[in-house]
């Protein structure tokens, strides 16, 4: 896990310095969109079909699901409960809530189940992602934003679903994986060699949003209580859910390592897109990325 940690870190790193280099004058937050935007409705859902489509899903597709979404809701009301107790303005709170619940199950996730436990694990990423915190992201996420914000959007979150090219590809994946459709070689070799862009580009738009979190060091104090729910409390609910559903073995300990993960990058654009306080979702994004590379270890050792 440490190599396969050093290499995700190398590539966090190259994004981080190419949004201090700024390479044939480009600057880091059009590189960063560029980047995801990509991503998201390119390479994301052909990973996705990739993997889903050949994926055993049954009875523990469902344990996974609750277990992460357990976690979420309760990193969720953990970071309220503490934004109250400090009287946080409401921007603070909204993000701060975000940056606890809604780890980066596939970008990080992906790379470091793969090589610790296996190509097997791939289909635990994306169902721990695809089938709790994307939906949760799109739903409450989006509906806390909202009502923390200072910009208000009237779109429906269940609207906003619809429009998830990534969750069309899961959909899709999971009719062809039920109705035990063969994929195509040449269909697969092609899906395959666009996933495979997913997790370079990705972990290089992390480092690239990491410089914004770098400027806000003086707000890293603040967002302690962020780094102790997202990388302690969540995979500890996490664990008691997936063991108490019956989850066992490499599976429970996969779907734990999923819930240490550091807070997800798209939330500093929900974050500028919504009002919420974009320096206390970087300085979390920070914290929780750079602490996370000695926590994740620890949880790793504990689980096995």
């Amino acid at each position: 896990m440490t190599n396969t940690l050093f290499q995700i870190f190398g590539l966090i790193a190259f994004g981080a310095l190419w949004a201090f280099i700024k390479p044939a004058g480009l600057d880091a937050e059009t590189v960063r969109r560029v980047f995801s935007n990509t991503v998201y409705y390119l390479f994301l859902p052909a990973l996705v079909l990739s993997i889903l489509w050949k994926a055993p899903l049954g009875l523990d597709s469902i344990r996974i699901s609750i277990s992460a979404a357990s976690g979420i809701l309760v990193s969720l009301l953990a970071a309220w409960l503490a934004c109250r107790m400090c009287n946080s303005r409401r921007d603070i709170t909204g993000a701060m809530m975000l940056a606890a619940a809604f780890p980066n199950a596939t970008y990080i996730g992906l790379p470091l189940l793969e090589s610790t436990f296996g190509p097997w694990s791939r289909s635990i990423v994306l169902q721990y992602d695809m089938f709790a915190c994307f939906p949760l992201v799109l739903t409450v996420g989006f509906s806390i934003a909202n009502h923390y914000g200072s910009t208000v959007h009237k779109q429906n979150p269940l609207r906003s679903m619809v429009n998830v090219v990534p969750l069309w590809a899961m959909g899709i994946a999971i009719l062809l994986n039920t109705g035990k459709v063969p994929m195509p070689e040449w269909i697969g070799g092609l899906l395959r060699m666009m996933g495979g862009a997913v997790i370079p580009l990705m972990l290089m738009s992390v480092g690239l949003a990491l410089r914004r979190g770098l400027t806000e060091w003086r707000k890293l104090p603040m967002v302690i209580p962020v780094a102790a729910i997202q990388l302690f409390l969540m995979p500890l609910v996490v664990w008691g859910i997936g063991y108490t559903l019956g989850l066992q073995g490499q599976v429970l300990h996969a779907v734990v390592i999923e819930g240490a993960l550091p807070s997800m990058a798209l939330g500093i654009v929900i974050c500028d897109r919504y009002g919420l306080n974009t320096g206390i979702y970087a300085a979390a994004l920070t914290l929780t990325t750079i602490i996370c590379i000695i926590t994740l270890p620890l949880w790793f050792a504990w689980v096995q």
